[in-house]
């Protein structure tokens, strides 16, 4: 399986502070936005990564993370324009997914819980129809919605409804089968003149191939797209550091546990950092 970040919008929600960098590459807490989509993805065993931006970040995207061959994986870059929706990725990335099945994650989306690795694992298993995370929220008119029935299967799904028909968002982590570059391909503008990622969902819905998880009470799902949100996304990921004494979404401890390195990889990584986060990869070298 492939994956897709798609770290291409302005982030101008985020002016002032996102105007010299991409907001995909501003901290939360103690490293880039962008790792926390990455472990996600290397939680579900996936090695080949594409990462989608603007023309004017892309080059940082590069400077940052390179080719991924220190830890384990493969990224790979694409330019997207101008921001047409989310689904306009899956033809970005046509060559790219070459007919095989494909995760996409929003590069400003934070999960944490207990047994979400179990569940990536899982979606990553499935090679038919498309899986979607849905997370319980007080202002679903927000987002886009998916209506399901006593045995959590998809009814309905919207964008952002005036009247919501339940309280479960669709979170911004997708897993779709070899056939979303086709399904994407036939879709048409919305009022908004762009691909709507719902409208994808719902060519799923309609063939009954969307399988819906839900992310219960105990998780953690982090938009950071606004200065309030990207604060609160650091304090909690300080929070949890802190009291746990291990870190969240740190890559090459990811990488390491993967297998995708080995111990000696980690610590030669760990060479890099005079400070607390080289200190953490040593801790995990000699505890193995």
């Amino acid at each position: 399986m492939k994956g897709i970040i798609l770290a291409a919008g302005n982030g101008t929600r985020l002016y002032p502070a996102s105007l010299p960098i991409s907001k995909i590459l501003l901290p939360v807490y103690d490293k880039p936005m962008i790792y926390y989509p990455i472990t996600t993805l290397m939680l579900a065993n996936i090695r080949d990564i594409l990462i989608i931006s603007n023309p004017y970040d892309i080059a940082n995207f590069e400077k940052v993370l390179g080719d991924g061959s220190k830890l384990g994986v493969k990224f790979s870059y694409a330019i997207q324009q101008v921001p047409r929706g989310i689904a306009e990725s899956f033809i970005i990335a046509e060559e790219f997914i070459n007919n095989e099945p494909v995760a996409l994650i929003l590069g400003d989306n934070i999960f944490h819980g207990f047994g979400f690795g179990s569940m990536l694992t899982c979606a990553q298993k499935e090679n038919k129809g498309a899986t979607i995370f849905v997370y319980k929220v007080k202002d679903p008119e927000r987002f886009g919605v998916v209506e399901v029935d006593e045995k959590g299967r998809a009814i309905s799904i919207e964008e952002k409804p005036k009247e919501p028909k339940s309280d479960y968002a669709v979170t911004g982590l997708y897993f779709y089968d070899k056939n979303v570059v086709e399904y994407a391909k036939s879709l048409k503008p919305s009022k908004r003149g762009e691909l709507e990622i719902t409208d994808l969902n719902k060519i799923y819905l309609s063939e009954n191939k969307l399988k819906v998880e839900i992310l219960g009470r105990g998780f953690a799902w982090l938009d950071t797209g606004t200065t309030e949100t990207l604060l609160q996304a650091s304090n909690f990921v300080s929070a949890m550091e802190i009291n746990t004494g291990l870190k969240i979404s740190c890559v090459e401890e990811v990488a390491y546990r993967m297998g995708f390195i080995s111990k000696e990889d980690l610590a030669s990584l760990a060479k890099n950092f005079n400070n607390t986060y080289g200190d953490y990869l040593r801790r995990i070298v000699l505890k193995n």
